[in-house]
């Protein structure tokens, strides 16, 4: 087995056997890779390593879905356009320098999707993703406590999917414009989760994500919710723009079980 391992602020990706590999480019600190799920899943994928990471420390690692713009195999839409401020929040010099954390971004394939809907299962997608932070969990310095999941739109569906198919996971999650099954929420009642969406969406209506808070509370969980009056769809801007955002998120850590 050979390790996926930070070496002068760059990754030396090689093949742990049907895993991961470097392409060698990088975009704004993001490292092109690509992931061979054990289900047969060809996953591009960019991951973002601190330039602090050093031997004798862990740090959180983030897992952000992108949405339909995000699909294909270019290994960059799910970093670019719409999909550039919930990746570059978190790799900002002034968070990195006080709250270092790596960042990988799985891309999607164009007929893909995040979730599996009422489906107990993950979509192959998903599981490819969760298999793919399985291994950057044992070949980099992270810290298992603190991975968090992020996603919008398609990649906000992944969230609600995951999260509560795959509670015991995540040390918090931002589903943003998206929607779940309310009938399996309480699964993840014990998972910290703030939630945004537009008013006026034209592509998910709201009320799926407002299902999906209410059923949580009505399990007892303290999920924050942040709607914008009179927004549309794509509010990627005003949310990864949010003051309290990254300290939020940061501060949570996977409860034992």
């Amino acid at each position: 087995m050979v390790s996926v391992r930070a070496v002068a602020g760059a990754i030396a990706v090689a093949a742990i056997p049907g895993s991961a590999r470097s392409d060698g480019t990088t975009v704004d600190g993001f490292r092109a890779a690509h992931f061979t799920a054990s289900n047969g899943v060809e996953m591009p994928y960019r991951l973002f390593v601190p330039d602090s990471a050093r031997d004798g420390r862990s740090y959180p690692l983030i897992l952000y879905l992108h949405g339909r713009a995000g699909l294909g195999t270019d290994n960059l839409k799910q970093i670019s356009g719409g999909n550039t401020y919930g990746t570059r929040l978190w790799t900002r010099p002034d968070l990195q320098r006080t709250q270092p954390v790596y960042v990988v971004a799985p891309q999607a394939s164009d007929d893909a999707r995040w979730d599996d809907g009422d489906s107990d299962e993950l979509s192959p997608s998903a599981e490819a993703a969760l298999e793919l932070v399985s291994v950057l969990t044992k070949q980099l310095p992270l810290d298992t406590s603190r991975v968090y999941l992020i996603g919008q739109s398609r990649g906000g569906f992944g969230v609600w999917d995951i999260v509560t198919k795959r509670p015991s996971l995540f040390a918090a999650a931002i589903p943003v414009s998206g929607g779940g099954s309310p009938s399996r929420a309480r699964l993840a009642a014990e998972v910290p989760v703030w939630a945004f969406h537009g008013e006026m969406d034209p592509t998910v209506p709201v009320e799926r994500t407002r299902e999906m808070v209410a059923a949580l509370r009505a399990a007892g969980s303290a999920v924050r919710y942040t709607e914008y009056a009179g927004a549309g769809h794509t509010i990627w801007e005003s949310v990864f723009a949010e003051p309290e955002l990254p300290g939020w998120l940061l501060s949570h850590k996977r409860r034992a079980h």
